[in-house]
């Protein structure tokens, strides 16, 4: 049998098809290689008891399946947020990041090698742009964060390196694997996908069905002027065409758009910007994260005063907008959001 089986990439009815069409093996086997991978951390099949009658098959299933979840070069800590960089089979590295909540861990993940679309206040966006990741490297994220490093998390946030949406078929395959009740098992809910508003992907994914699966839109201004001039792909679509993409968008009752409002001192924190967000979101369903603008390398913004951040939040608040204030995690070492990467010295 030829080798190269990259379960990482496959759902388990994907790998069941596999193991009939390249072994002969059934549902059994199956289940028992998907277990043994995804929810124990065990690459070498041999000695566990599911396999204790055909070790033959054990012996090869091991010797061909694939588990290249790249490199853990290095991980930093600060106040139970973690992030680690992974460096891949080609030499590019990756970061993540598992930052601790009230009651659970969230894992943000990366899709990309850098950032094609170039938000001057994001470090990823100021590397360029490298390759896509392959399913199987952004599901090794969640692997080797849960049987490398011992920490586990409930929630997936596809917020890291990289726009996901430009790797769609490779970031819903992503989610498919996650969400396989017989992996890791983690519900539609708790996996959110961050975009800057990619209207076509957003589009393609309304008509896929998966209504549970959360989107946070990354707006970060009031007005296509504001946000092109700190988004350069904003040129490409006005907030007025994604506003009625996010209207005409297809959710289960109850669920809400989650829109992401980077503040920066003097670039979009005064009361008429406000004012205009709240117009903005109003026929949306959704609530507004505020995030205080964390600075990446060589910034030429700054960040708002905590007494700025609140009266924005109020303002909104003031309007009828469900809005909250997110608080940095991971600052220190260049783990918050947006400070992820690294950027070549000239």
């Amino acid at each position: 049998m030829s080798s190269g089986l990259k379960i990482l990439e496959l759902t388990f009815d994907e790998l069941r098809k596999v193991l009939h069409a390249r072994y002969g093996k059934g549902i059994y086997h199956a289940r028992a290689v998907y277990r043994e991978v995804f929810q124990n951390g065990i690459q070498d099949l041999k000695n566990t008891a599911d396999f204790s009658n055909s070790r033959n098959f054990a012996r090869v299933i091991t010797s061909d399946l694939e588990i290249n979840a790249g490199e853990l070069i290095e991980t930093k800590k600060e106040n139970g947020t973690t992030k680690f960089i992974t460096r891949l089979q080609d030499g590019h590295e990756i970061e993540s990041v598992v930052i601790p909540m009230a009651t659970h861990n969230t894992i943000c993940v990366s899709s990309q090698v850098g950032c094609r679309f170039g938000c001057k206040f994001c470090q990823t966006g100021q590397m360029g742009f490298s390759r896509n990741l392959t399913t199987e490297e952004i599901i090794g994220q969640v692997y080797s964060a849960k049987f490398k490093l011992n920490l586990t998390a409930r929630n997936v946030v596809f917020m890291g390196m990289g726009e996901p949406f430009d790797n769609f078929d490779n970031v819903i395959q992503a989610v498919r694997v996650l969400n396989d009740q017989r992996g890791f098992n983690v519900a539609l809910r708790y996996i959110t996908i961050s975009t800057v508003g990619e209207i076509s992907a957003i589009q393609k994914l309304a008509s896929l069905g998966m209504k549970r699966l959360r989107l946070s839109i990354s707006l970060n201004a009031s007005n296509d002027h504001v946000r092109a001039r700190i988004m350069p792909s904003q040129r490409i679509s006005s907030m007025r065409n994604l506003q009625h993409a996010l209207i005409d968008y297809s959710f289960s009752e109850k669920e809400t758009f989650f829109i992401t409002y980077i503040l920066i001192q003097n670039i979009n924190d005064t009361f008429e910007d406000a004012i205009e967000l709240a117009e903005y979101v109003k026929p949306i369903p959704s609530k507004i994260n505020i995030i205080p603008y964390n600075p990446r390398s060589a910034s030429p913004f700054e960040s708002p005063s905590e007494e700025k951040v609140l009266q924005f939040c109020n303002w909104l608040a003031e309007c009828g907008v469900f809005v909250r204030k997110r608080n940095p995690k991971g600052q220190d070492v260049m783990a918050a959001c947006g400070q992820l990467g690294k950027i070549k010295e000239s």
